[in-house]
């Protein structure tokens, strides 16, 4: 396979006489606060120590919300690579994962690289979030990707497409019940398994002022001790609920110019609305 790399400009390439569309990096401000050891995990499973050595395609399994995408982020951030994220839904086909052919202004077929895609010919790093949403059927699409041949088949633009050198994958997948068994022959191919549990409380301490710093102490410490009730107990709620709680109660206090009652009512409203009424019983 012989192919161009893409200036910043033309942002596409030539491969094997087929013009092909890439996509742009995602950027955000994640920063990874908390459990140092399974960044270190993560950094590891990609590092490559021979010549003859091929990275690993870590997997990534936890709650809803415990930060999974992000620490795989900031994982890609620390080795100075750009970052694709393709959100994986029940619904997503092996050509969404690979090439789509779209038409052109002027009726011909323009192909258009997935965020995989794109990180495999520019050397970046490709997060597959939320994986195992995806049918077998796209899954059996990534198979020689995810094994020591490193490349994928597009039937839509009749290419084979190889990884480059530094490309680097890794898949994030949630522990709850509305996702599906992935194939067993993928299984062996996502591995080491990195597992995320909810953090500590001073690690969500520095969350929550890291994504809200402009929220009263009060609300931070409210927020935070009833996450770790909730935690004691097994419950599903997690950082991000947490943040989403303490925004929704500083809005409504900011919005009532304290004219509206107690800001520990707000707080318990925001838990309500939130949530939902059962999670009350983790409120002193």
């Amino acid at each position: 396979m012989t192919s161009s790399i893409p200036n910043e400009h033309e942002n596409r390439v030539n491969i094997q006489g087929v013009e092909i569309a890439l996509g742009f990096p995602d950027e955000f401000k994640f920063e990874w606060i908390g459990q140092r050891d399974v960044l270190e995990q993560l950094l590891a499973a990609w590092l490559v120590i021979d010549r003859d050595d091929i990275p690993l395609n870590p997997r990534l399994i936890g709650k809803p919300g415990v930060g999974k995408t992000t620490l795989a982020y900031a994982a890609a951030k620390k080795l100075n690579r750009d970052v694709y994220i393709f959100q994986c839904t029940m619904d997503t086909r092996p050509e969404d994962l690979l090439i789509t052919p779209v038409i052109n202004q002027s009726g011909g077929i323009r192909y258009v690289a997935s965020a995989l895609v794109t990180a495999m010919i520019t050397g970046g790093v490709c997060i597959l979030d939320e994986a195992n949403r995806m049918s077998e059927k796209s899954w059996a699409s990534l198979a020689p990707l995810l094994d020591t041949r490193r490349y994928i088949d597009s039937i839509v633009a009749g290419l084979k497409v190889s990884a480059h050198s530094e490309f680097r994958i890794c898949v994030t997948m949630n522990d709850d019940a509305s996702t599906f068994e992935i194939p067993e022959y993928i299984h062996s191919r996502l591995q080491p398994q990195i597992y995320l549990d909810f953090p500590e409380a001073e690690e969500e301490r520095r969350i929550l002022r890291e994504n809200l710093p402009f929220v009263d102490s009060y609300i931070m410490d409210y927020v935070i001790n009833f996450l770790q009730r909730a935690h004691a107990h097994n419950e599903n709620y997690t950082i991000r609920d947490g943040i989403n709680i303490a925004r929704y109660a500083a809005k409504r206090i900011k919005s009532l110019n304290g004219n509206g009652g107690n800001v520990e009512n707000l707080l318990r409203q925001a838990i309500i609305m939130t949530l939902g009424d059962e999670a009350l019983m983790h409120v002193i």
